[in-house]
């Protein structure tokens, strides 16, 4: 058997348009869903911070 390696961390791009644009809207809600229903502080600031940095991707995309 042959040793098999993979790059740790390896991103695939995200394809140009509105498949790029239907992901990162996805993402976005996914991470403010996620926000709402936590009762930690840290975790809610974190997914916050994650949705936040999204829409700006997505506001100079569109």
């Amino acid at each position: 058997m042959e040793k098999q390696y993979c790059k740790v961390g390896a991103v695939t791009p995200m394809s140009n348009g509105r498949q790029a644009v239907h992901i990162l809207e996805y993402q976005y809600q996914n991470f403010m869903e996620r926000a709402s229903s936590i009762n930690d502080a840290k975790l809610v600031e974190y997914f916050e911070g994650k949705a936040q940095k999204i829409k700006k991707i997505l506001e100079n995309l569109v």
